[in-house]
């Protein structure tokens, strides 16, 4: 479920919410009970990583930038032979 910040534009409170993507906006503060409350505009609080996946840039410098993860598994083995030396001829993946 979706947590959306709130911010109250008479008193200043502010406060997270976690509510379904149906549920109706809040609107009454907590706090003063103004009907002042608003959702804000935030970032979305997760990042996607690894290879084919583009970085959102945050901090400030680049735009964002193609993330590729280096394969530690393939760095620890040898070499595999080529596929169709061990495939027999007529075989159904070639």
């Amino acid at each position: 479920m979706p947590i959306y910040a709130y911010r109250c534009s008479a008193c200043g409170y502010q406060n997270d919410h976690m509510q379904k993507m149906s549920d109706p906006l809040l609107t009454e503060c907590p706090s003063c009970h103004a009907g002042s409350y608003e959702k804000q505009v935030t970032a979305a609080g997760f990042q996607l990583k690894g290879t084919g996946w583009y970085a959102t840039d945050f901090k400030g410098g680049g735009g964002g930038t193609s993330v590729t993860a280096p394969s530690s598994a393939a760095a620890d083995k040898p070499a595999a032979e080529p596929a169709a030396a061990a495939c027999s001829p007529g075989c159904a993946c070639h």
